[in-house]
């Protein structure tokens, strides 16, 4: 990935789209052909001196409430509403009613200013000439539920409680290394270490709601489990807290203090928890019964038979959302210090490289799209797929049980009377979970198939999804744990851009119990050459030498095979024939939730 473009002629370009001689389009497709993602060409022009473009839902009530309740069903129930232990989306969903960050992402990649006043750029003097300083300004009159003030006391203190390793925040990537500093009451100043291309993490979408001082204030570090916030938020969204029952149902009120004029459209909020993701799709297309349901993980063809019932609709946006498998290098049957699958044992077979290779070989991706997917994905060999800049070129799937079965056989893996693999004594027989929905435990089918015919026995667990997903660190069944010896699910993409997405190959984040199992490398997975490559690409400020760090960080994730890509995931969810929402593939369903209402 070369680029002829000097600094000059970026300069220039730049100049060209501040002056109008140059559409924002263009310079955006310019931008593309050296390997750089729309959203950081936003980010360029914003240190440029030209504002972000705005992709937003337009709202068109003139005044605040009147349109009853809103219902959302969410079939992974929410289990906690502190966003900075949210390691599952569903329970980040359900924190952002109550919680918002300085900024958010729409759905074409633009950062738009929530609780800060503007969005940073060279112009406004947010953004410093040398990348390492961002001034946030923030937005004045804001008050949290309980009619405090908002300040940038409650900005710093954010980072100070997610930065704290003690408090075990699963956003502590975003935090740890930065420091912040507040100017005045409405003010803040985010000082990074090294310059930093991609400056819009801390304290934006997914991993960047601000929390209220003065409720967490007393709750830091070893003790924030205990605070009485977690599951009775006090945020400054466009809902307040009402009611919750963890597994089951949430309700908030009208804020009528919320600082946009005119919103929201809705008097009243209900999210539901549980269920699957066919009879959500059924309670909103079929029955009406419900407004929105997120993540319809649902073959095509029954989604499609459902909107002819003229009840609702599907909506489908571009994420960089991933369905994959990670293969467990780590002992999950022996325990260390308190924990198993610690990265202190190895896995009696799935630490063979050779094992890995043949594994990926089983997986018939193909057939998992065409059947089980439609709309919903593309099969993939790359754990990165979107922005496309930063999709690897060279990792491709195959899938042949023959080039399985000889690479197995050259390595010593000998049938048995039962027809499974063994050497050493060692058989390659695996335990394979996943949450309960219908598409998963097809993929699973199909796995298991292709395995048995390769001497390999695999045994399809499947977890209640509430139970899967739970960021309760006392559950030995959630996907965090990992104590099994392989697992699927699929990891969300918070950003228009893969780095923070990648850091789960970083050896810093490996989830531990020393972390609460909250560290975002779940597959335990490290390699030096991808952490060196990682911290390279933090503080390259060259659009295509990052892109060309990125992708490589992704490639040794990815040819470990210790982490399986199966289907590029769109993001799929149902609303009613009358919602008018606004849904982004790079920030939480509800980003935007106060901005919704009913045509």
């Amino acid at each position: 990935m070369g680029s002829s473009m000097t600094e000059q002629d970026l300069r220039n370009r730049i100049s060209d789209v501040r002056e109008g001689r140059l559409s924002r389009r263009a310079f955006v497709r310019q931008m593309a052909a050296l390997g750089l993602s729309a959203p950081m060409a936003g980010t360029m022009l914003a240190h440029g001196g030209v504002a972000f473009a705005d992709a937003t839902l337009a709202y068109k009530p003139t005044k605040a409430g009147g349109g009853g309740v809103l219902k959302l069903l969410l079939w992974q129930a929410p289990t906690l509403l502190n966003p900075h232990f949210a390691s599952g989306t569903k329970d980040q969903i359900a924190s952002r009613i109550f919680f918002e960050p300085l900024a958010g992402w729409d759905k074409e990649g633009n950062l738009i200013a929530q609780l800060a006043a503007e969005t940073p750029s060279r112009t406004n003097g947010g953004l410093s000439a040398d990348g390492k300083e961002v001034t946030w300004k923030l937005k004045r009159n804001v008050r949290w539920h309980d009619g405090q003030p908002f300040t940038a006391d409650d900005v710093v203190f954010t980072w100070q409680y997610a930065a704290d390793p003690a408090t075990a925040a699963y956003t502590t990537g975003s935090y740890a290394n930065i420091k912040v500093e507040k100017i005045d009451d409405h003010t803040v100043k985010v000082v990074f270490k090294e310059p930093t291309p991609f400056w819009a993490d801390p304290f934006v979408g997914a991993f960047g709601c601000i929390l209220p001082k003065h409720h967490f204030g007393d709750y830091a570090g070893a003790k924030s489990r205990d605070a009485p916030a977690n599951l009775k938020p006090v945020g400054t969204g466009p809902y307040k807290f009402l009611d919750f029952k963890p597994g089951d149902i949430i309700t908030g009120e009208r804020n009528a203090d919320y600082h946009v004029p005119s919103q929201p459209f809705f008097d009243r909020i209900e999210v539901k928890g549980g269920g699957d993701a066919v009879s959500a799709a059924r309670a909103v297309l079929q029955s009406g019964e419900y407004d929105y349901a997120w993540n319809l993980q649902v073959e095509d063809e029954i989604l499609k038979r459902m909107e002819t019932g003229g009840k609702g609709k599907i909506s489908a946006v571009v994420s960089g959302d991933i369905e994959f498998i990670i293969l467990n290098t780590t002992d999950p049957d022996v325990e260390v210090d308190g924990e198993r699958s610690s990265i202190k044992t190895k896995h009696p077979t799935l630490s063979d490289p050779k094992v890995r290779e043949a594994m990926n070989l089983l997986l018939d991706r193909d057939s998992i799209e065409k059947f089980i997917y439609g709309r919903g994905g593309l099969a993939t060999a790359s754990f990165v797929n979107e922005p496309k800049q930063f999709k690897s070129k060279t990792l491709k799937y195959e899938f042949s049980v023959d080039k399985a079965n000889k690479i197995l056989d050259e390595a010593g893996y000998k049938r048995g009377q039962d027809g499974v693999r063994e050497k050493d004594g060692k058989k390659l027989k695996y335990v394979f979970q996943t949450s309960i929905n219908a598409p998963r435990q097809k993929t699973q089918a199909i796995i298991k198939q292709a395995c048995q015919r390769a001497g390999i026995d695999l045994e399809l667990k499947s977890v209640t999804a509430a139970v899967f997903f739970s960021s309760d660190v006392g559950n030995p069944d959630t996907y965090i744990k990992l104590y099994c010896d392989m697992e699927m699910y699929t990891t969300t993409q918070p950003q228009p851009d893969p780095e923070v997405f990648l850091n789960q190959s970083n050896s810093w984040q490996i989830a531990n119990k020393e972390n609460k199992w909250l560290g975002r490398n779940v597959a335990r997975f490290s390699d030096p050459a991808a952490d060196d490559a990682y911290k390279a690409a933090q503080k390259e400020l060259d659009p295509a030498k990052r892109a060309e760090l990125l992708i490589k960080v992704n490639d040794l994730f990815c040819r470990s095979n210790t982490i399986l890509p199966l289907i590029s995931r769109t993001r799929v969810v149902a609303a009613a024939s009358s919602l008018m929402h606004d849904h982004s593939g790079w920030d939480v369903d509800t980003w935007n939730v106060a901005a919704w209402y009913r045509a």
